[in-house]
Formats: C-alpha cells, structure tokens, sequence
C-alpha cells in the first residue's frame, strides 16, 4: 500500500485512507533540518525539516502540503523539483465565513481525489468513505477520552502515532481519580511540536507544572469535530469537509476568532492557571498573536520562541521554574492581592 505524507490537519486522514492509500501526517524533529537530505535557503527550520523528509521517501507514495503555511508553501516548492515523488499543493482559504470559501475547500478535497486515483487509488463509494470516517471517528473519541488519564507526553505522543500510522494504540487507562492533583495546571498553545520537543511536557512536570490543555498544532486544538452520524449514513463528503474546514480554529485563518473562541472554551474546562506560547521564530502569524492572546487570555503567559533545535535545557528550565513560581503565588495570594496580579509574559529565545 502506498503512503501518502503529509503535512496539515485540514488534510483529512480518512480521505486519503477511503482511496485505498495509507495516510501518515509526518513531525520531523528538528535536527532533520541540518540532515544531508535537507534543503532550501529563507525557509524555516521546520518547512525545511519536513522538505527533507519528505525527500528521502522511497519512490512509489506521495506527499501534501497545505498554503496554510507560506513556508510550507516554498518548501512544497523545493520539494517538487527536488523530492522522488509527486508533491500536491492543497489550496485552504485564509477566509472561513462564506459559502464560497467552504465549497473551495470541498473542490480542493475533490483535486486531491484525482491526485490520489493517478498514484493508483481508487475513488470511494459514500458507503466505503462512511466506514473508514466512522473507524477515525471512534479512534479520535478515545483520544480525546484519554486526556488526563494519561501524562500529557504519552498522550501528546498517543495522537502524534495515530496520525502517523492510523493505528490506535492507547495503553491501559488508570481511573480518573488517580489522576488529579499532578501540578499547577497550564495550557501549551501555538504551532506544530517536533517530536523531540515532547520532552517539553517532562520539563513542565518537573517544574510543578502540568499541561492541561494541549493547544498546539498537532494536539488537541487541531482535531475535527467529531462526525454527525446521521449525516455520516446520507451525505459523507460534505460531513468531511464540514468537520475539518468548519471546526479546526487556526491561527492563519482571516478573521481568527475561532481560534479564540476555541482557547476561551477549553483554558476555562481545563482549569489553566497559566499559558504557555511555543512558536517558531519565523512564524509570523504566531508571534503577531502572542500580545493579543496574553491580553484576551487573562493570565500570566510564558513565551518560547524556538529557532529549530530543541530549547536550551537550562534556560527553558530556569524560566519554567519562575514562571511556576509566579502562578504559585498568585494562586496563593489573598483574593485582594489577586485582582492586582496582572498577566505577565516572560520571553526565552531559542
């Protein structure tokens, strides 16, 4: 079965799956970025990480990238002249309100139908799209039911291995109760987390700290909603791209205020005391939103700024263990004291 890379949560797994094609979202770590195989000057360490993985894939698969992402947009373009396999370039519209933009999205779904039957897939009938979405469907349920059944890392890399194999591989769930009072419970918000940055979430651990909510790309933020069962039995593809295109808040989106209206809802059911923003240096978007999102959010904020490689050890974990410090006494302040605590954002550049 041939694979098919790719590299944005807006490219539907079951679609790919429905053709008779294995999909796997790939996370390069960073170091793929220096590898022999990478390429590409004034892209991101990350666009270039995951250029070069795609490079190095035996001929036979495909890969797709998304315009979600003007760096992933000039790596696509690297590694189309570059790569052993055909590379398509799904177009997303930065707009979300209109009737339009939505149908964009299910004619590009379509173009990438017929870019997936010319690499030898087969075009699937409703019923066949049904079951394979019902099957990712159950899978995303359980991983959203594992939250806080699990350490954040284990549960962090849970869903980073369903992406990348479509298999569902959760451990034994200890009971609920056994697993509360961790830490100070935080929210890690902002662009996709190579995998050997998973050790972040150890970081905040030993810090007292514990990741409550996972916000980033890749995490919890980035799941579709999950599928209408009834519309699922009548009316498959629009449920597809109603469930990705319409409920995935981003950044990139114009305007983003899902993106906000999403963080509102889930900072407030996971209890966040604070945030903190992990970003790529030469992501725009990110950083453009990080004074916005710190006064909107209301709490104290803690920015990591990586430039590719994994974060300093020590002075990640210097400025964790003050920014634990600061929620601590806050939370401990008397009430009056509270209200004039206002939020602070301490900045560590990577």
């Amino acid at each position: 079965m041939r694979t098919i890379t790719y590299t944005s949560p807006y490219v539907p797994a079951e679609w790919i799956a429905a053709h008779g094609l294995r999909p796997s979202l790939v996370v390069p770590g960073p170091s793929a970025a220096s590898a022999p195989w990478a390429y590409g000057e004034g892209v991101c360490p990350y666009a270039r990480a995951f250029a070069g993985e795609v490079a190095r894939l035996p001929e036979g698969g495909g890969a797709v990238f998304t315009t979600a992402c003007d760096q992933m947009r000039r790596a696509a373009e690297l590694a189309a002249a570059r790569a052993r396999l055909p590379v398509f370039l799904m177009n997303l519209p930065a707009t979300w309100q209109t009737a339009a933009a939505h149908a964009l999205y299910a004619a590009e779904l379509q173009r990438l139908g017929r870019f997936l039957v010319g690499l030898g897939g087969k075009p699937p009938s409703p019923a066949e799209l049904a079951a394979v979405m019902r099957r990712h469907d159950d899978a995303r349920t359980a991983l959203r039911a594992a939250r806080g059944r699990l350490s954040p890392r284990r549960h962090a890399e849970a869903m980073a291995a369903f992406q990348r194999t479509g298999v569902l591989d959760l451990p034994d769930l200890p009971p609920a109760e056994l697993t509360a009072g961790r830490g100070i419970p935080v929210a890690l918000v902002g662009g996709p987390l190579p995998l050997e940055d998973h050790r972040l979430f150890d970081r905040v651990e030993a810090c007292g700290g514990w990741v409550a909510l996972n916000a980033t790309e890749g995490g919890e933020r980035t799941l579709p909603a999950p599928f209408n069962r009834q519309r699922l039995q009548t009316d498959p593809f629009p449920e597809l791209a109603d469930a990705y295109f319409g409920a995935i808040p981003d950044v990139f989106q114009r305007p983003n205020q899902p993106l906000f209206a999403w963080l509102k809802r889930e900072l407030r059911h996971s209890g966040a005391r604070g945030v903190i923003i992990r970003h790529y240096l030469w992501c725009d978007l990110w950083r453009a939103e990080v004074p916005r999102l710190v006064e909107w959010a209301g709490l104290p904020a803690l920015h990591l700024d990586a430039e590719g490689g994994d974060l300093p050890r020590e002075r990640t974990d210097a400025r964790l263990q003050a920014f634990m410090e600061t929620l601590c006494r806050r939370h401990a302040a008397p009430d009056g004291q509270k209200e004039m605590a206002s939020p602070t954002v301490r900045q560590d550049t990577a």
